[in-house]
């Protein structure tokens, strides 16, 4: 990337603060589910916005420690379970959140391109107060950046360890309900209890669950996809699909035994092909790609319940399966295949009994982990001032996110970080679809 596109320092103008709620909130120890106390889910996540028009930080400060009475987990801190050295729980005791303000000279205009493309020095944004530490630290923190424009950039990083797409996307709209509307409450209460998703007794594992290993196959770079990505310089790469890139995509659908294919499917498809061709590997070597599969309906889970309501799943296929045809039938099949496991609910039990052994990684041939954000609804979060001109992440390398293009809703952004001497390949393959 040009050096010019670099932001600005930040002016960090006040100390952060805490922000506690409002109200006395339950004090108790909150069960977590394995699916929400995952390895992988022990670091935060960065969310961006992006508005035109500022909301005054006071009425931002007030209406998040109103919000955190309902969301009173997030105003805890994670400890380790008395029970279970390897499990963690939250300590639900009101500390609060983190909070900061600053201010930076670049107009709002100006951000949109460093946002689009998750440039490296977004991190200027964070709260300095941010850790990777999970232990006894804030599970929230926040920083309102005032711009010169009269705009403000809202970076919030998350733990995903409560919080899954769906229920960040809940927290964010509810936050921006009560700031415009200061009097009301909110109309659905956010539901934490876990106790649904608990382990059976004893644990049954009734299915192969490839997407997880117990220890790497391979130890060397060249066979391990996921420690040769480590070793790798990636850039960030943001590629958008508007209707017409879409419906060519659907064209490349042709088996008539389809009986429904979503744009999401297509574009994951595509991209899981596009990826693929980068790298220069044998023909019959296996390749996977992860997604997170929800199952919210599928065991009934109360309509506000805001943890992690999802499973991995992982489609698989050779590479010259993948690769060697003009359409995208067989990788459609794969990913809907992968889908399809939800279909059995005991599918969903197993993958929680699972889940128990915490010195499982995730699988050596998965090429990247694919996270859908594009129909969540945060692209409607409102403070009050209007919808944001923006809204994404950044600092996940490994993942690939799709994310909605404000003001048109037939669009999707992939959001993926690639390695640097192979972007012009990965935009070419993404770019020229054939008809």
């Amino acid at each position: 990337m040009s050096k010019s596109i670099d932001l600005p320092d930040c002016y960090n103008y006040k100390p952060p603060i805490t922000i506690t709620p409002c109200a006395p909130t339950p004090n108790h120890s909150l069960y977590l589910s394995n699916l929400d106390d995952q390895m992988y889910h022990r670091e935060l996540i960065n969310h961006v916005f992006l508005f035109k028009k500022s909301v005054k930080v006071d009425t931002l400060k007030s209406s998040l420690s109103r919000v955190l009475v309902d969301y009173y987990p997030l105003a805890g801190r994670l400890r380790t379970s008395s029970e279970d050295e390897n499990k963690l729980v939250v300590d639900c005791n009101g500390e609060g959140v983190l909070f900061a303000e600053a201010s930076m000279d670049i107009t709002a205009e100006e951000l949109l391109i460093p946002c689009m493309i998750q440039h490296k020095s977004l991190k200027k944004l964070q709260c300095k107060g941010y850790t990777k530490k999970i232990l006894d630290t804030p599970l929230l923190v926040s920083q309102v950046t005032r711009l010169c424009c009269r705009g403000m950039i809202l970076l919030v990083s998350f733990s995903h360890i409560l919080l899954d797409g769906i229920g960040m996307s809940q927290f964010f709209n509810d936050w921006a309900h009560l700031t415009k509307n200061p009097n009301s409450n909110l109309t659905i209460k956010p539901y934490h209890n876990r106790d649904m998703l608990k382990i059976q007794e004893p644990p049954q594992i009734k299915f192969p669950h490839p997407i997880f290993i117990k220890e790497p196959e391979h130890t060397n770079p060249e066979q391990n996809f996921l420690m040769w990505f480590v070793t790798q310089t990636v850039v960030p790469t943001s590629i958008t699909f508007g209707a017409n890139e879409v419906l060519r995509l659907r064209k490349q659908c042709t088996t008539a035994s389809f009986k429904y294919v979503t744009d999401l499917e297509v574009i994951l498809a595509h991209t899981w092909r596009s990826v693929t061709k980068l790298f220069n590997l044998s023909p019959a070597r296996v390749v996977r790609i992860c997604f997170p599969a929800n199952f919210r309906k599928k065991l009934k889970l109360p309509k506000e319940f805001c943890g992690n309501g999802f499973v991995l799943v992982s489609a698989e296929s050779t590479i010259k399966d993948l690769v060697n045809s003009n359409n995208l039938d067989h990788n459609v099949k794969c990913i809907q295949q992968a889908k399809s496991y939800l279909d059995d609910e005991e599918y969903i039990k197993s993958t929680i009994d699972l889940l128990k052994g915490k010195t499982l990684i995730l699988n050596e041939s998965i090429i990247f982990y694919a996270s859908q954000f594009n129909k969540a609804g945060i692209e409607n979060v409102d403070f009050g001032e209007g919808k944001p001109s923006h809204v994404g992440h950044f600092g996940s390398d490994h993942c690939c996110m799709f994310y909605p293009l404000i003001g048109d809703p037939n669009a999707v952004r992939v959001m993926l970080s690639v390695p640097k001497n192979m972007v012009d390949n990965y935009h070419h393959y993404m770019v020229e679809i054939e008809s």
